[in-house]
C-alpha cells in the first residue's frame, strides 16, 4: 500500500477532483501554498494499493499540465528614492508533484 502526496495548483484541482472520482480513488483535500509564486496549491492525500499506482499517475499526468505564467519579479536590492521598473518573467506553473510513500499498515474506524 502506498500513500500518494500530490500537490496541484489550483487551477487543475476540479478536474483533478472529478477525474479521481471517476476512477474510485479516495482522497483527502488540503488547502496548501506555493513557496516561489505564493499561489494557491492544492495537496491530495491519497491511499492507493501498490498496482493501483500506475493508474493513478496516469489519472494526474493526463489532468496536470504545466503552463507559463508571466509574473513580475522585483529586483532584490532597489533604491527606495530611484524608479524601478518590474520586469516581467516566464515561469513555469501548474503540473503536479507526486511523493509516493510506502504505508505498512492502514485501519479505518
Amino acid at each position: 500500500m502506498k500513500l500518494a502526496v500530490c500537490i496541484i495548483h489550483n487551477r487543475d484541482k476540479n478536474r483533478i477532483i472529478d477525474e479521481l472520482v471517476k476512477a474510485g480513488f479516495k482522497f483527502t483535500i488540503i488547502g496548501s501554498t506555493g513557496g516561489f509564486l505564493r499561489e494557491g496549491n492544492t495537496t491530495f492525500l491519497i491511499g492507493t494499493q501498490d498496482e493501483e499506482v500506475p493508474i493513478l499517475r496516469q489519472v494526474i499526468s493526463d489532468n496536470c499540465q504545466s503552463r507559463e505564467q508571466l509574473v513580475n519579479i522585483a529586483p532584490y536590492e532597489t533604491n527606495p528614492t530611484a524608479a524601478f521598473v518590474p520586469a516581467a518573467v516566464k515561469v513555469p506553473v501548474g503540473g503536479a508533484v507526486l511523493f509516493l510513500l510506502p504505508v505498512s499498515e492502514f485501519e479505518r474506524f
